[in-house]
């Protein structure tokens, strides 16, 4: 038994009065309240109790222990009370890491989401394409994209990464679209590359991988500025889809060569194997799977839509179907500065 359990036996003996009555209240045998106070005179080597056989009175020391120890336990309680909510509460500060790609999707606004949802959480990003020790940095959760090999992680997969290559519509009038990885060695090049790695584009072509060597005229070490530079006609940059998306909506970028997208390249997180995670990082990680889930669906549902209109639009009579409006004239779009 602890000196914590020991105090708070002789605490309900010295409030009580009585062993007996201080046994019913710890619900334990008699002896064993006894036993308790021995011990808790033996460890600090004074006599805590007057023992009578009608009574149970305070020694001095006894009543130095009662009055010192009352603050110590009710601040005991209250720390038990709020590591007890702070576990079932999400709150605190979590500490993440992704790489710069990720930027450029929907992460920010996913976190933002969770932000609202739990106001008592604090989020700290660390944005860098080195992988951090998530055990010597400190770090709670780390998004990563491909494969993690770190056995002391529990690394679960969040979404596949689709990959395009990606040019403006005139570029691609100009120079051609590729229908093969290999001819976008004669198109101008925009890559993203790691220091210590020469600048490569990986494929996957009738199921194996295929590693294409550039000659990049833009390279860098941060994806973010190459899909603006693609939007500017400068050339193909071969990027996530989602970093792409909002360029792709607006018509600035037109996409190629998807059916050569890496098929084995996920979106995965990562954190400690701990025996106990923290109520923010259990809800954090609960908003992830259900926004991956959302996303799958939407996936589907935009596929299955995909599918089915040409199937609607073979079912339609002629005679019921709008006529098709004159083509309009199309004026070359401006260059971008």
């Amino acid at each position: 038994m602890d000196s914590l359990d020991l105090i708070q036996i002789f605490r309900e003996v010295a409030r009580l009065g009585s062993f007996s009555a201080a046994a019913r209240a710890q619900g334990v045998s008699p002896p064993s309240v006894s036993k308790a106070v021995v011990q808790l005179e033996a460890r600090f080597g004074v006599r805590l109790f007057n023992r009578t056989t009608r009574k149970v009175s305070l020694t001095d020391a006894g009543q130095l222990l009662y009055e010192r120890s009352g603050p110590m336990m009710e601040l005991i309680d209250l720390t038990q009370a709020a590591l007890h909510e702070r576990a079932t509460r999400p709150s605190g500060r979590l500490q993440l890491t992704a790489p710069h790609a990720l930027m450029q999707t929907d992460l920010p606004a996913m976190l933002g989401r969770f932000m609202q949802q739990y106001p008592e959480v604090a989020l700290q990003l660390h944005v860098t394409d080195r992988e951090l020790s998530l055990a010597e940095e400190g770090v709670d959760l780390a998004f990563r994209v491909g494969p993690i090999r770190d056995a002391n992680l529990i690394v679960r997969r969040l979404l596949p990464i689709d990959f395009v290559a990606a040019a403006t519509p005139a570029y691609w009038r100009e120079h051609g679209k590729p229908s093969h990885p290999d001819e976008l060695r004669q198109h101008v090049q925009l890559a993203h590359s790691l220091p210590d790695r020469a600048p490569h584009w990986q494929f996957s072509v009738r199921g194996k991988p295929l590693e294409l060597a550039l000659q990049p005229r833009f390279v860098t070490t941060n994806v973010a500025p190459l899909a603006t530079l693609a939007a500017q006609g400068l050339g193909v940059v071969w990027g996530a889809r989602r970093a792409l998306a909002a360029h792709i909506e607006r018509g600035e970028l037109e996409t190629a060569l998807e059916a050569f997208s890496p098929t084995d390249v996920w979106l995965h997180v990562a954190y400690m194997q701990r025996r106990h995670n923290s109520a923010a990082l259990r809800a954090l990680l609960q908003h992830l799977d259900e926004f991956a889930q959302t996303f799958r669906q939407d996936e589907a549902q935009g596929q299955a839509a995909v599918v089915s209109a040409p199937d609607a639009a073979r079912k339609t009579p002629k005679s019921a179907r709008a006529p098709a409006p004159p083509p309009a004239r199309s004026r070359p779009r401006a260059g971008r500065s």
